[in-house]
């Protein structure tokens, strides 16, 4: 609505952006109505690989790429998994609802 954008999703460039907030604003909100003590990052090198959401819950890192096509899901920087020990997942709109639904 801010940029005036109203095309269809299948025309839109920023359907990826759109998708990753998307995401992350409903899981940002699920875990303040749960309460829950998860701590909220992103991730990124100076060499532009990232990680689109990381959440550490009692010590133990969740890394999260988000993917709005399933041809484009990819694993995520063996970087950021082997500094981390983290638990790694592709979010697409196949399984996004285990995502936002804690």
């Amino acid at each position: 609505m801010i940029i005036g954008n109203f095309d269809p999703l299948d025309l839109r460039t920023d359907k990826g952006a759109l998708w990753e907030n998307f995401l992350i604003s409903e899981r940002v909100k699920q875990n303040e109505y749960k309460e829950s003590l998860a701590r909220k990052y992103f991730w990124r090198t100076k060499q532009q690989q990232e990680v689109d959401f990381v959440e550490d819950i009692g010590g133990c890192i969740y890394g999260y790429e988000f993917k709005w096509s399933d041809t484009k899901a990819k694993k995520l920087p063996k970087t950021f998994t082997e500094a981390y020990k983290s638990e790694n997942k592709i979010i697409t709109r196949k399984n996004f609802r285990d995502f936002v639904i804690i």
